[in-house]
């Protein structure tokens, strides 16, 4: 079927604006809402419009101390959804080929096709735990290979890419002279044993992160790309046709954000790991699920080993009051995504009614 850039939509975002809602929602990747009165933002604080130039330097500066990078390493975006957009705008032309991980966030490959990537895939298996194989890689680059995109933690398994893979995986690229794309959004939940941006690796790496799945601030739209400076640039000035002027009330509430992400971080790591205990009793009390168990992340990936999973999904969603997201939006149908970041005591709930659901449906 030839692509249609006119008709060009994200079926998952508009399935999760649309049908993923429910009473006891276990379909949200990230961390529940982190409250705005919780942080020190006073209205008499806040600008409507602030200085129209590249990068607004407060919201740059403790961008570049995060990630412990120089401030011309950052480019700030709306989110990592339009820094994905960006950063592949910027790294190839319609025509190039473009090798993406599968399964993987369907906004990636839409996005991909959407610029007019020529795409070709590399498997992270289910049997192998979703881990990256770089001789897979290495068999699906070529010679017309412009960007590698991988995600990491993995979209939906949560599985981490370690060190060494990455590392092989930039030799790879630039063999072919070829950037590498890793979207490092769920890194994020790592917090301080995060480890450091694959940009830290070498100028092949092109990152794209935000502070929206890990400290519940999706909201602010605080997201950025880090990259070589020369690349930053060209960053920027591709931004101008979509962008253009940021929100400036968001930048500023982005900065207090960033001085006070102590006090957002303790909250976030206490839904997760109160959550994952859930998590933990739940699948251990579950014979018709299979899945990879990484025990991080703010999400999981099961594998329901009878019976079509979109019944499922209906079933569960009728009966049960209860949400998660069908496989099918991660290119495998058989597999469910849940989140770990809603509030504790809905989510065990949620799980319960879960638990009981598959007993029924089976």
């Amino acid at each position: 079927m030839t692509f249609s850039r006119s008709h060009a939509h994200s079926p998952y975002m508009e399935y999760a604006k649309l049908h993923s809602a429910a009473k006891y929602n276990l379909a949200t990747s990230g961390v529940m809402s982190y409250p705005l009165a919780e942080l020190p933002v006073r209205m008499e604080g806040l600008e409507i419009n602030g200085p129209t130039v590249y990068g607004y330097a407060p919201l740059q500066e403790r961008l570049a101390k995060l990630n412990g990078v120089r401030e011309e390493n950052v480019v700030a975006a709306t989110g990592t959804s339009l820094a994905n957009h960006l950063a592949m705008a910027a790294l190839f032309d319609p025509g190039d080929e473009v090798l993406i991980e599968e399964p993987t966030y369907e906004l990636l490959t839409s996005a991909a096709e959407f610029l007019g990537a020529k795409i070709r895939r590399f498997p992270r298996d289910f049997s192998h735990g979703f881990a990256i194989d770089p001789a897979d890689v290495r068999k699906a680059v070529t010679p017309k290979t412009r960007l590698i995109v991988i995600t990491n933690l993995h979209n939906p398994s949560s599985v981490l890419v370690s060190e060494q893979t990455l590392k092989d995986i930039g030799e790879i690229a630039d063999s072919v002279g070829a950037r590498v794309l890793v979207d490092e959004v769920y890194l994020e939940s790592l917090w301080e044993k995060r480890p450091k941006p694959a940009i830290h690796l070498g100028e092949q790496f092109v990152v794209t992160s935000s502070l929206t799945k890990a400290y519940g601030l999706s909201g602010v739209r605080c997201g950025w790309i880090l990259a070589e400076p020369k690349l930053a640039i060209r960053i920027w000035r591709l931004n101008d046709l979509f962008a253009a002027t940021p929100a400036h009330p968001a930048e500023l509430i982005s900065v207090v954000a960033l001085d006070n992400l102590d006090r957002v971080t303790k909250r976030a790591r206490g839904i997760l790991e109160a959550n994952h205990q859930s998590m933990n009793s739940f699948l251990s009390s579950r014979t018709d699920l299979e899945m990879v168990r990484p025990g991080i992340g703010t999400t999981v990936f099961p594998k329901l080993l009878k019976r079509s999973v979109d019944a499922f999904d209906r079933f569960l969603r009728e009966r049960y009051e209860t949400g998660v997201v069908p496989g099918s939006f991660f290119e495998m149908p058989q597999h469910f995504r849940m989140g770990l970041g809603g509030d504790p005591a809905m989510t065990h709930e949620a799980l319960a009614r879960l638990s009981e659901a598959l007993d029924k449906f089976s």
